[in-house]
């Protein structure tokens, strides 16, 4: 388990996006977030106090982006994408849409083709102030891992009041405007079978995703260590069987290993 120990970070070569410049707009010294995923590379959520006043200012946060996009550009690397990730859920700052708007400028002004996105678990989405930055970006790529409420507690473990219905109703405000992830794993968790490839979760799933109809599905699974021991990867064959359904409905899906 590690933490990003600067707020923008790489870029770094991303499965799913390239050449990705990272930004980290929570702490620096501690993980804070909506859920306690039992995959996180972050490691467990130990910070349960996701309205903490340690997030860096927005002008620090601008002034960090800025200082590397510039050394970037005056040393010739390439960027794909500006990705909002780290260690915890980036909408959650305070000034998460003055960020947005912001950084749109910077980037254009060092980085006119590279897209920016945001990785985030929409437990934010009913913010109209967070889904309103969103959509402004290219890449709102946001996380449903289950269909069902129970696994969607079991996997993601929310730290807040939010349910899977209060993300779905966020995700349905897009109208589908997002690409949507998720991560499919197996395993046990304190003695308890965890798996949302079975038939009934992946079926649930893709009802879902026929309502929300995303610009995109990306479907992956685990690629790094997880603070739950006794998770197994699920490799591309099975995520391809489950991305052909998708495909079926007319809607794109991309699956990473």
């Amino acid at each position: 388990m590690f933490l990003w120990e600067s707020i923008a970070f790489g870029p770094i070569r991303s499965r799913r996006l390239g050449s990705s410049l990272g930004i980290n707009v929570c702490p620096t010294d501690v993980k804070i977030c909506s859920f306690d995923c039992v995959y996180c590379e972050c490691g467990w959520t130990l910070e349960k106090n996701v309205h903490a006043d340690c997030y860096p200012p927005a002008e620090v946060v601008l002034q960090a982006i800025e200082q590397k996009l510039q050394q970037c550009r005056q040393d010739a690397v390439h960027i794909d994408s500006i990705t909002f990730s780290g260690n915890g859920e980036p909408t959650l700052h305070p000034a998460f849409g003055e960020i947005i708007d912001k950084l749109l400028v910077i980037r254009d002004k060092y980085y006119p083709n590279a897209i920016i996105t945001c990785l985030s678990n929409a437990t934010m989405l009913q913010n109209e102030q967070v889904r309103s930055a969103l959509l402004k970006i290219e890449n709102p790529m946001l996380k449903l891992d289950a269909a069902l409420p129970e696994l969607f507690t079991l996997i993601n473990r929310p730290t807040i009041p939010v349910t899977l219905e209060n993300v779905l109703e966020g995700l349905r405000a897009f109208k589908g405007n997002f690409l949507m992830q998720t991560l499919f794993l197996k395993g046990v968790l304190d003695g308890q079978s965890v798996d949302n490839t079975t038939e009934e979760n992946v079926s649930a799933w893709l009802q879902i995703v026929a309502e929300l109809k995303p610009r995109s599905v990306v479907l992956y699974s685990l690629d790094r260590e997880t603070p739950a021991q006794e998770l197994i990867k699920v490799y591309r064959d099975e995520l391809e069987q489950i991305a052909n359904k998708v495909r079926a409905l007319g809607i794109e899906a991309k699956v990473f290993e």
